[in-house]
């Protein structure tokens, strides 16, 4: 789970948006502090970006980089803390930025804030080198005795609220050399070089840190494990209230756990902070002492501001591992034995935790943060105990829940030791389909995905009721509000509005692309600035996030053209009126920015707004960007070839030497073997594949294709055999077989490469690919990361088409599993499960272009794949799934 979206649930029940947007109609999270209320001073300037609300005097100009300082602060002194701060910068004209809210504040300092970010509540931009110094001990003195979470990426001054770090003023950016961009700063030569923002301090390799820093750099040093009867080992996990770490008591050798709390920061919802969070964990092991289900106190030790719980080291995994590992339906086909054998490990499991919940409750507390990764099994599978107890409350007092695993989390209506049943609940369904992350956005999911566990499994009928009525189960008792009506109240695998009439299923088109088309323009806000449809939190990350390819409306509306779904013209209109004026920082890419922008609204008939952009494209400097699809100079010159052949001829000539410069770099990044920003479709060299195949179909020149070939192998290299023998991407600890970074992606363009020169080499690995595409259950629907994009492979993909369209029915069942109703639509959660997206890379429209390639009844693809022209094989023998594939 990945936190940082976390925050982005705290706005709208239904969709991800910024932290800093409410429902509320002060249109701010919690309450603004006073600077932020009033008007600005004389003589400055007031200005806001999403988090931050500036003051910046006018006239003054302050460097593009240097030495900036940071305060923090608790919740309980911020306003005072911000008053302060704000009248010495007024006095002595220093621009500075804060951060306006208590809500926006308390989300920056939560357990699963981002760890480098975390902590910085005010920021001050001397004006020199020389002016740092003295600033920043008037800051210090100012601030004397204040308190507030140290901020991991800054160096500490004194024992206050006031920190520092060198760093970029003005928002720079460079790529690194696997092409990613990144915050900037220049160094002598002017060259610009990442400015790295990480949860340690670190200082430029030419830059001299200031003298009277050297006391703070000492006194951070002096802060160590020497002396203390313990020897950590690794980092087990780390999150903005501390780390977990796997040690040794050097007194006995015994194995420990070392859990780290961090003063101030990792809040949880009730405002505790991570000691406070401990304390309750170290108060609650010692009631539950003596229970073999939990761990044993050994010690509790500070160093520096730090605390430490020190536990007894449980053998064994998490169940979240155990789970992983054994799960039968990561195969194509996986066997009655197998799915029968794994039914009988959920039931005994799923006992074992029950009984230890139970224990726990008759020890007079509640756990209030039970899931999978707070579960560790045994060895041979016979014990279980229970991990992390910071949210034990009595069960007397029947308190809320304040920290809870998104796919654990109880309704706001559930106290006590029914947020445990809750859990218990979750966790009887997540054992056989780990979606109950769905849970947050419908409980009405829980019937169907009982019914389809069931009925896959082999379970007997009505085996999972107890654990829906309890997930659905509303203050009055009545389950009824939430079930589902229609055929999802019968497992079929459709989804229902709770009252209304039954949504189709995903294969039932056409009527599910009207119904994902309704949900679409129900969702369009067509009078906000930053986004038309809600999608994925990346809309948020640059200006034109909202308008992009991937995660804004150009996605969107390609999506509802390509699958002949109903227009929304006020969106077209919303696009070409905010891409007008590109904003600085806008990214040139394809799927994140000017190109894919340029692209959709010649596809859609703004030729002219089209021209305009592709102008302003061909201008652009390409050397600094990623070589591939997503981001850079494989997209950009697959955009411009595109454009060029329906410009005027003098606007033709011009985009097609700037798709020529643009792809001359992204080969030049090939043939040196440079790194690249990933492996695949989307960032990997298989993406420079794609436009070196689609250049040698409009020149002929072989060499290309040799390129190409070059490409595709330098991503197989980084492939390995996984289930089933399939042949999938490796990416950190995980293999991916989706579209946009994994096996799919990659099979995709060896497709069209095999369509033009024979090889067995690559033949044989893209069957190895296409295995990886099969698998009876994914995660998430998504068009990138998701099923969808294994549905949309599929469909263009040669090979036995009764075997594929097997497979291609099951995976729309999973996509009925996943779908939700919404504006008398069908709608499709995003990346996490958390909120519904209606973006292409991760939501809705994305779906809709998948099922539309396998549906539709015309040719339906992503832009520059169309449907592949390798003839179908004569037999089965080298089908990409099994011929005796089911539809479970």
């Amino acid at each position: 789970m990945n936190p940082e979206y976390a925050s982005y649930c705290t706005v709208d029940r239904l969709f991800y948006d910024a932290p800093h947007r409410s429902s509320g109609s002060s249109g701010e999270r919690g309450e603004l502090y006073g600077p932020a209320r009033e008007p600005a001073p004389e003589g400055w300037e007031r200005s806001r970006r999403g988090d931050w609300f500036s003051l910046t005097p006018l006239g003054v100009r302050v460097p593009s980089q240097g030495w900036k300082i940071h305060v923090s602060s608790a919740l309980d002194n911020a306003p005072s803390v911000l008053d302060r701060v704000a009248a010495y910068c007024v006095s002595r004209r220093l621009p500075f930025k804060f951060v306006p809210a208590s809500g926006l504040l308390h989300l920056r300092n939560a357990k699963y804030a981002d760890r480098a970010g975390s902590g910085k509540f005010i920021t001050v931009y001397p004006r020199s080198d020389a002016e740092f110094p003295l600033v920043c001990g008037d800051l210090m003195r100012l601030l004397e005795g204040e308190h507030g979470p140290g901020i991991l990426s800054d160096l500490r001054c004194g024992g206050g609220p006031v920190h520092v770090r060198y760093g970029a003023f003005a928002p720079r950016f460079c790529a690194t050399p696997d092409g990613r961009l990144v915050p900037a700063v220049a160094d002598p030569q002017g060259t610009l070089v990442p400015d790295p923002r990480g949860p340690s301090f670190t200082v430029p390799s030419w830059v001299e840190t200031p003298p009277f820093l050297l006391p703070h750099l000492a006194a951070r040093a002096a802060v160590s494990l020497d002396g203390l009867p313990y020897q950590v080992e690794r980092a087990l996990h780390f999150s903005n209230g501390g780390g977990v770490y796997l040690g040794r008591d050097t007194r006995d050798g015994a194995r420990v756990v070392l859990k780290e709390a961090r003063p101030h920061a990792g809040l949880a919802a009730d405002g505790a902070d991570a000691p406070a969070r401990l304390e309750r964990e170290r108060a609650a092991l010692e009631q539950l002492a003596g229970l073999d289900c939990v761990p044993s106190v050994r010690d509790v030790l500070d160093i520096g501001e730090h605390r430490f719980l020190v536990l007894e080291h449980i053998p064994g995994d998490t169940l979240n591992t155990v789970f992983a590992r054994r799960f039968p339906l990561t195969v194509q086909d996986p066997s009655p034995a197998d799915l029968a054998a794994h039914a009988a490990w959920a039931d005994r499991i799923h006992g074992l935790v029950e009984r230890a919940v139970r224990d726990v409750h008759g020890r007079g507390l509640v756990i209030s943060d039970l899931h999978m990764s707070n579960v560790i099994v045994s060895e041979d599978g016979a014990r279980v105990v229970l991990l992390d107890f910071e949210a034990a409350s009595p069960t007397h007092r029947r308190e809320r829940q304040i920290v809870a695993n998104p796919a654990f989390v109880a309704p706001p209506d559930r106290r006590g030791t029914d947020i445990d049943g809750y859990a218990l609940a979750c966790l009887r369904l997540a054992l056989f389909l780990p979606l109950t992350t769905l849970f947050g956005i419908d409980r009405g999911k829980a019937a169907p995905l009982a019914a389809r566990a069931e009925r896959v499994f082999g379970l007997a009928p009505g085996a999972l009721d107890a654990a829906v009525e309890e997930i659905e189960r509303r203050p009055d008792g009545d389950t009824a509000a939430v079930r589902p009506s229609g055929p999802a109240a019968h497992g079929s695998g459709g989804t229902g509005t709770g009252g209304g009439r039954a949504l189709p299923a995903a294969a039932d088109w056409p009527l599910s692309r009207d119904a994902m088309a309704r949900a679409i323009a129900a969702s369009c806000t067509p009078e906000r600035e930053d986004r038309c449809f809600p999608g994925d939190i990346a809309q948020f990350a640059s200006p034109a996030g909202g308008q992009s390819f991937a995660h804004g409306a150009a996605g969107v509306l390609y999506a509802l053209s390509e699958t002949g779904a109903a227009s929304c013209p006020q969106a077209l209109d919303w696009l070409e009126r905010r891409s007008a004026d590109p904003a600085p920082g806008t990214p040139a890419g394809f799927y994140d920015g000017l190109a894919g922008i340029a692209w959709t609204l010649g596809r859609l008939g703004r030729a002219e707004h089209a021209g305009r952009l592709g102008r302003l494209l061909a201008r652009q400097p390409f050397e600094g960007l990623p070589a591939g699809l997503h981001s850079g100079q494989a997209g950009i010159a697959l955009a411009l070839d595109d454009l060029a052949r329906t410009a005027c001829p003098d606007d033709a000539a011009a985009l097609s030497r700037a798709a020529d410069r643009c792809a001359a770099l992204a080969v030049r990044t090939l043939t040196e073997n440079r790194p690249l920003a990933g492996t695949g479709l989307l960032h990997g060299a298989t993406g420079i594949a794609l436009l070196l195949i689609r250049r040698y179909e409009a020149t002929g020149d072989p060499g290309l294709l040799d390129l190409a070939a070059t490409a595709l192998r330098r991503d197989l290299a980084r492939c390995r055999p996984g289930a089933d023998d399939a042949l999938v991407v490796v990416e950190g600890k995980r293999t991916m077989p989706y579209l946009g970074a994994g096996s799919a992606g990659l099979a995709t363009v060896l497709d069209d490469f095999l369509a033009h020169r024979p090889d067995e080499e690559l033949a044989t690995a893209r069957h190895a690919l296409l295995r990886a595409c099969g698998s009876a259950f994914y995660i998430q629907p998504g068009l990138f990361r998701g099923v969808g994009g294994l549905v949309l492979h599929l469909a263009r993909t040669p090979g036995d088409a009764g075997a594929r369209q097997r497979v291609i029915r099951r995976h729309a069942g999973l996509l009925d599993l996943h779908a939700v109703p919404y504006g008398g639509g069908l709608a499709f959660p995003g990346e996490q499960l958390l909120r519904l997206s209606m973006d292409l890379a991760t939501g809705t429209a994305g779906c809709l272009l998948a099922l539309g390639s396998a549906f539709a009844g015309h040719p339906v693809a992503l832009p520059f794949l169309p449907p592949a022209r390798l003839p179908e094989p004569r037999t089965a023998a080298h089908s990409p799934v099994p011929s005796g594939a089911v539809n479970k």
